[in-house]
């Protein structure tokens, strides 16, 4: 019989753990681009050129792989709609809903503290 104190951390998602599956989401989470792309669809569903705009500075390229990145983690959904033309749009999933207001958190407090120089 196993000590449920010798449990492997991973088991228990310990993101101290160097093996622990969270912290690929703690990675997702902690970048930018995807904090940023995670507040803007707080308020609803964008298409890539409304995120695009929106996030000032980021590539099409480096937007286009952290929504994809976000999709595979279940944080957001892409829809496409069959018109002419095309129309995709994102949006949280409740998964993304729920990481939305502690990086609302963090975002406001960086917007607060951070002294311009």
């Amino acid at each position: 019989m196993t000590d449920p104190h010798l449990v492997d951390a991973c088991d228990r998602n310990d993101v101290y753990a160097a093996a622990c599956p969270c912290r690929e989401m703690l990675d997702l989470l902690a970048n930018k681009w995807s904090a940023l792309a995670i507040g803007l669809l707080e308020d609803g569903p964008l298409r890539f050129g409304e995120l695009k705009r929106q996030l000032a500075g980021i590539s099409p390229k480096v937007l286009s792989s952290t929504l994809k990145r976000l999709e595979d983690a279940d944080l957001l959904t892409r829809t496409v709609y069959p018109e002419v033309p095309l129309r995709v749009e994102y949006a949280l999933t409740g998964l993304g809903a729920s990481a939305a207001a502690p990086l609302a958190h963090l975002r406001d407090w960086v917007n607060t503290n951070v002294v311009r120089h």
